[in-house]
């Protein structure tokens, strides 16, 4: 972890060797004051007044010169040492997203995203803070403290060496101190995660609290949440509060050591009053560096605490990844085969017999060039798990799944999504414009190329009314669009893509009748030549189907035909049976008054 955090510093290596030469410069300065103070006090300041005024002159200018020099270190310390910190932060943001990208569905299932999103954003602040002012603490103060040690051995051993005595029993206390801290800190990440998850969760299904009347619920939710922060909070500030104590008390002992001990060497001549006040004031250049330090403690433990839970996210192997040497996959027909498939999540479904089952179970389906094939079944029988196996979103447990003969393996994750389009039913929209939203499925696409795919998605005329056309800004996941609207657009955006296999996952299911048969064509007129998989639970939106799948626990259990699965009277006919024969007699008891 510490080689990681390393790693950070060397582009930036320039910019902090002269960083770290402005602190060395102005501990420098602060070290020689006092010094210069003694000396003038002790020699020319004892001479007499023309002596004295005739060089003040000479004294002035050198001060000048000197803390002109350090105002200019100071600056490029605070300024440039922060952009360096501000860097080194981005590039960690930017590695962090990366891995993001990297990990599949499993990751995201299994990990909140106000969690991720507190390590991106607070996680990495109080890392870069840091990341700056750390290595410039130990500098500065690190020089002040030895420099002032030497120079205080110098004048007086036996005041120096008592002092420094008592200064090493504080550090001893305070590292230990320290310990407990760290604890303190990693748990109070843990617990602004936890309020950062709990404000994104009820943020996000606001319309779900508001339309159940739960406020208070999601209140109580996130009281508790933050409670526990607070808690966590005041156990953290009562910790520092002890360390910072043991700090003042450490100033005040050296203090006290001054007057008595120095005192006491003045009465016995061996130190004179102009060393004793030397002695004070190196003790508040001395003093002032440690409570720095002290002070630091807070930006250092959190730091620890987040770059440990940055360094999990990274140090974490993507379950999904490219094989080495791994070609692109070429497409030159279509062909989709699932060979003996079986595929299990973390938390492995439970059979009704309450075995664990996979959610897959040694599935055997070849999809012809071309084809359109429907998955139907129950919930939860596989359908879409089937669907999201194929772009390898999760990869197999047993088994292949091949285009063309070329197993999803054995090829680039790119170059298979690339070939791919998804229209998923619960559509996500970017917050940006409506071109945005299209031109997703083919960056760079000219404006007829998109407005061609909106036709295609029927979907062009509303745009077209709207009074920003395709600039209209659609919010965020698309809310100031109906739940039709936004279907479309994402339809559009796989139409632009025009990729050679498509997944249409329920693709109409938000669609009013009108829209829903105009996108019917659009499809159908889409799907010439495509190997095509829809998961449908509407049987209406399947008629066009070359070929019908009943999938049920992770098994394919027919395949025909609509007239041939009907004639069969198994799975499918029971469906088509309870919903359109239902649906009739619905209509026949409404017509009679019933």
């Amino acid at each position: 972890m510490f080689r990681r955090f390393i790693s950070y510093y060397r582009p930036q290596r320039l910019l902090f060797a002269a960083d770290t030469v402005c602190a060395l410069v102005m501990a420098g300065i602060d070290l020689a004051f006092p010094s210069i103070l003694r000396a003038l006090t002790g020699g020319l300041f004892t001479r007499d007044s023309d002596a004295i005024t005739g060089a003040l002159g000479y004294i002035a200018a050198g001060l000048i010169c000197m803390y002109a020099l350090r105002c200019g270190c100071r600056y490029f310390v605070s300024a440039q040492g922060h952009v360096m910190g501000a860097r080194m932060e981005s590039r960690m943001r930017q590695d962090l997203f990366d891995q993001y990208e990297r990990f599949s569905f499993s990751y995201f299932d299994r990990v909140n995203s106000g969690d991720m999103m507190s390590r991106v954003v607070n996680d990495l602040f109080d890392i870069c803070e840091a990341a700056h002012h750390v290595p410039e603490w130990i500098v500065i103060c690190g020089t002040e403290i030895i420099g002032a040690f030497v120079i205080l051995f110098l004048i007086s051993q036996t005041l120096a060496a008592v002092m420094a005595a008592v200064t090493l029993i504080f550090v001893i206390v305070m590292v230990r101190q320290n310990l407990t801290m760290r604890a303190v800190y990693t748990d109070n990440r843990i617990k602004i995660s936890e309020v950062n998850s709990q404000l994104q969760d009820s943020l996000a299904g606001m319309r779900v609290v508001k339309s159940f009347a739960n406020e208070e619920t999601e209140r109580r939710k996130f009281y508790r949440s933050n409670d526990r922060y607070l808690g966590s909070k005041e156990s953290m500030y009562k910790v520092m509060g002890t360390y910072q104590t043991t700090s003042a008390l450490m100033t005040g002992s050296l203090y006290t050591i001054i007057v008595v001990l120095g005192g006491y060497l003045v009465a016995q001549r061996s130190m004179s009053p102009v060393d004793m006040a030397t002695f004070a004031l190196y003790i508040t250049l001395f003093t002032g560096p440690i409570e720095t330090l002290v002070n630091s403690t807070e930006v250092f433990q959190k730091a620890i605490a987040g770059f440990r839970r940055m360094d999990e996210v990274l140090e974490s192997m993507p379950e999904i990844k490219d094989r080495p040497g791994a070609t692109d996959l070429v497409v030159r027909r279509g062909a989709i085969e699932y060979r003996d498939v079986s595929f299990s999540y973390e938390n492995r479904e439970i059979s009704e017999r309450g075995h664990a089952r996979p959610v897959i179970d040694h599935m055997n389906l070849a999809i012809a060039p071309g084809e359109t094939i429907a998955l139907v079944g129950p919930s939860g029988g596989g359908k879409s798990t089937t669907c999201a196996l194929l772009p390898r979103f999760y990869d197999v447990s047993a088994g292949a799944i091949t285009i063309d003969g070329q197993d999803v393996r054995d090829v680039t994750q790119e170059s298979l999504r690339r070939s791919i389009g998804l229209v998923q039913q619960d559509v996500y929209l970017f917050d940006g414009t409506i071109r945005d939203n299209i031109e997703y499925g083919r960056p760079g696409a000219t404006d007829e190329e998109i407005a061609d795919a909106a036709r295609k998605a029927n979907i062009h005329e509303f745009i077209e009314s709207l009074e920003d056309g395709y600039d209209t800004v659609v919010g965020e996941r698309g809310g100031r669009l109906s739940g039709g609207q936004k279907q479309r657009i994402a339809i559009a955006r796989v139409f632009l893509k025009d990729p050679a296999i498509l997944i249409l996952d329920e693709a109409t299911s938000a669609l009013d009748n009108e829209s829903e048969e105009a996108v019917q064509d659009s499809l159908e007129h889409l799907a010439e030549n495509r190997t095509t998989v829809i998961i449908a639970h509407r049987l209406s939106t399947i008629k066009h189907a070359d070929e019908i799948v009943t999938v049920e626990h992770g098994q394919v259990v027919e395949r025909g035909t609509h007239e041939e699965l009907l004639a069969r009277g198994g799975t499918y006919a029971r469906y088509y049976r309870m919903q359109f024969e239902g649906v009739r007699m619905v209509g026949k008891s409404n017509a009679t008054g019933r």
